[in-house]
């Protein structure tokens, strides 16, 4: 920690600016907070300028830590990113949070090097020139779409230091708060048009079922075994739909535990073994040399694997083949990449670019025959994308279908303990 009079000023200012943005930024969200925010914000104001003001010495040294440091220990326990800059934009300070977005952040650095936003610099050169405080909306593509309002304000920095007046940056992340408005926007209207077909069917029947079929036996038996199987349907929809709203909206958050693919993949053939073997077809599961430890969480991957391996099973058939292996990328490092083919009919080229795409199905009637929802791939696509991972999909018409998940494995002391091989998805 450094004592350097130029850090201590900064991380005070940057103390002072983000406290007072924070403030705000909660008093603006409808709680009824604005002016005790305002009075906090004085009050921390006051508290961290009052510093500048002569006064006498103390009799004896006080104990405690410089303010300074005081100052840097708040901003790191911020979650969201503040970053500091000087009248030049180049960067004097950055919390953790800001690290971590922007790797390409450097102390000394101009800010445009890391934050490559026209509305972003604009808004830091308007507070800079004298301006008023800037909200402006950032939003990343990669590695996952995420949205951020940043607040830019100002901020004089104590006399003496040569810094001048300079601007902080504040971050609040509203990935979360989007994603949940999509993820109910999304499940109202796919809810809405999946549902509507068996529901309707099961009103038809119950009609039916009081009117003209109210006497007859065998009617009543036939018809209560399609109503039970139009029931089942729209449990498994809703079941796939809350799933894929879920993965939804932690898509940004990638998992931190470390998991054991091939004991998934295990647990997973065990599991998918009775289905195959209803329908006339083996699985057999090729490890290699294990063990093949990736970042993930356990119950998200093993739905992966369970979701490639019933669709093998269901549109494929004949032997079902379950592969591990190690893949060196000269761009992305060691990758684990867990294959599954199958023998079955194969998949035009037209349709595989659309085959992740909700509800898409290659054969409607076949699909929903075998009890398919049409979010399998789905559901496949958007853990891989929380996971960091990719999807490729092979296929030729009577060849077969090979479908390769790829993930980053993990390497040297692992973030945390590796689940036990014998331990089911879900249990604790």
């Amino acid at each position: 920690m450094s004592d350097d009079p130029r850090r201590a000023a900064a991380w005070t200012g940057a103390a002072v600016a983000g406290g007072c943005i924070l403030l705000l930024a909660i008093g603006d969200q409808g709680f009824g907070l604005g002016p005790l925010a305002a009075s906090l914000a004085a009050i921390v104001l006051g508290a961290m300028v009052g510093g500048r003001r002569r006064e006498p010495p103390p009799t004896r040294p006080v104990a405690g830590t410089p303010r300074h440091a005081i100052a840097e220990a708040l901003l790191a326990q911020i979650p969201d990113p503040v970053i500091l800059v000087d009248r030049r934009a180049r960067v004097l300070e950055a919390n953790p949070a800001a690290r971590a977005l922007l790797p390409a952040l450097h102390l000394s650095r101009p800010l445009a090097f890391a934050l490559r936003n026209p509305e972003i610099i604009d808004g830091v050169e308007a507070v800079l020139s004298g301006g008023p405080a800037q909200r402006v909306v950032y939003e990343t593509r990669v590695p996952v779409e995420r949205a951020f309002e940043v607040q830019i304000g100002a901020f004089a920095v104590p006399e003496g230091t040569g810094t001048g007046t300079g601007a902080v940056l504040f971050l609040r992340d509203l990935t979360s708060a989007q994603r949940l408005e999509s993820m109910r926007v999304d499940f109202v209207a796919n809810a809405s048009h999946e549902l509507r077909t068996p529901l309707s069917s099961l009103i038809g029947f119950i009609e039916t079922l009081q009117g003209p079929a109210r006497d007859d036996t065998a009617a009543r038996e036939r018809f209560l075994d399609i109503m039970g199987a139009q029931a089942q349907r729209m449990r498994r929809l809703i079941d796939d739909l809350l799933s894929l709203s879920r993965i939804e909206l932690r898509e940004h958050v990638a998992p931190t535990a470390v998991v054991d693919l091939a004991a998934l993949a295990r647990q997973m053939v065990d599991a998918q073994a009775p289905l195959a073997a209803a329908r006339g077809a083996a699985i057999a599961l090729t490890e290699g040399d294990g063990p093949y430890r990736v970042p993930g969480d356990a119950d998200e991957l093993a739905r992966v694997i369970e979701n490639l391996i019933e669709n093998a099973v269901k549109y494929g058939g004949g032997t079902i083949r379950v592969g591990l292996a190690r893949q060196d990328d000269p761009r992305q490092g060691r990758r684990i990449v867990l294959s599954v083919a199958d023998d079955g009919p194969g998949i035009a080229p037209e349709h595989i670019p659309r085959l992740t795409e909700r509800f898409y199905r290659v054969d409607v009637a076949s699909s929903r025959a075998r009890g398919g929802t049409g979010l399998g791939l789905a559901i496949v696509k958007h853990s891989l994308k929380r996971h960091r991972g990719k999807l490729t999909i092979e296929s030729e018409v009577g060849q077969g279908t090979t479908i390769h998940v790829s993930l980053p494995e993990t390497v040297g002391e692992a973030r945390a303990q590796v689940r036990d091989e014998r331990a089911a998805p879900g249990s604790a």
